[in-house]
């Protein structure tokens, strides 16, 4: 499995906000107006998955408690991959909502669900980078006498011969 790059996450962001901008002009003025329901969220996932990180590293690193399991270790990297595809949908969606909004600042309701936007948009950002760190806290350090060539990673074991 190979790290998630951010510019794969940028362009999640960038699709979602160009769906989500073309969608606002057909619906939006049918729409409710938005909650901040989603900031809250977000925000507690972040904390929890930095903080989930910062143990989680020590534990690889052998600094605290015993060993984390390898299928542990696993399925916090997966966690953090899925968080931070999600985190950019999110993203993507309230920069959409910011770009659509922008040219009706004037009225209350949209002013309202601009700020909303904003703050969702900074929340996943947050999200996205509790994530990245997450699944960089997965990796096992690499110690100054190990030798292991890491371009042979993908090449198949050699057969002994006989």
């Amino acid at each position: 499995m190979t790290p998630t790059r951010p510019r794969f996450l940028l362009l999640i962001a960038l699709v979602c906000g160009v769906v989500t901008w073309a969608l606002l002009h057909l619906v939006y003025s049918r729409l409710p107006q938005l909650t901040w329901s989603a900031v809250p969220a977000l925000l507690i996932a972040a904390g929890v998955e930095a903080w989930q990180g910062r143990i989680l590293r020590a534990r690889i690193t052998g600094e605290r408690g015993e060993p984390a399991p390898p299928l542990f270790v696993a399925r916090m990297l997966v966690l953090a991959k899925a968080t931070s595809q999600v985190a950019a949908i999110f993203g993507g969606v309230a920069i959409g909502f910011m770009i659509y909004l922008s040219v009706m600042l004037n009225a209350s309701t949209p002013r309202a669900d601009m700020v909303t936007s904003g703050l969702t948009f900074a929340a996943a950002l947050l999200l996205a980078v509790a994530a990245l760190w997450l699944e960089y806290c997965c990796r096992v350090p690499q110690y100054p006498g190990d030798q292991r060539d890491h371009d042979d990673d993908d090449r198949p074991a050699p057969f002994p011969n006989h």
